[in-house]
């Protein structure tokens, strides 16, 4: 039991030297100036930290959508030569996308129910 109590003490006073030392820090007006400098640029600042990482999020959000879109234009534009290309795609097109019929057609469309 006194082990530990002087453990503790020691640890306290340990501590409080430690902490001693980094006030003594302080003192030096450059040192100070630069960590109020730090702090402020890395949380009160239009460009803070927090904001920094906010915008690098959403700008990789935007990367990956750009990718898709310019996929997705891509397929669109290959979707569009054929279609102009060849006239059974496009009937087909219509017919699947428009429901569009012949005059002595019948169409019957199937919903299947989901879950």
């Amino acid at each position: 039991m006194l082990k530990g109590f002087i453990f503790n003490l020691n640890f306290t006073s340990l501590m409080w030297i430690g902490f001693r030392k980094i006030l003594s820090l302080f003192k030096n007006k450059y040192i100070l100036t630069a960590v109020v400098f730090l702090l402020w640029l890395l949380l009160f600042d239009s460009n803070n930290l927090l904001d920094r990482f906010k915008d690098m999020r959403e700008l990789n959000k935007l990367r990956r959508d750009k990718e898709y879109y310019l996929e997705k234009t891509e397929q669109d534009s290959l979707r569009l030569n054929e279609l102009k290309t060849d006239n059974a795609n496009l009937e087909k097109f219509a017919r699947e996308q428009y429901l569009m019929k012949r005059d002595n057609e019948d169409i019957f469309v199937v919903v299947k129910k989901e879950k």
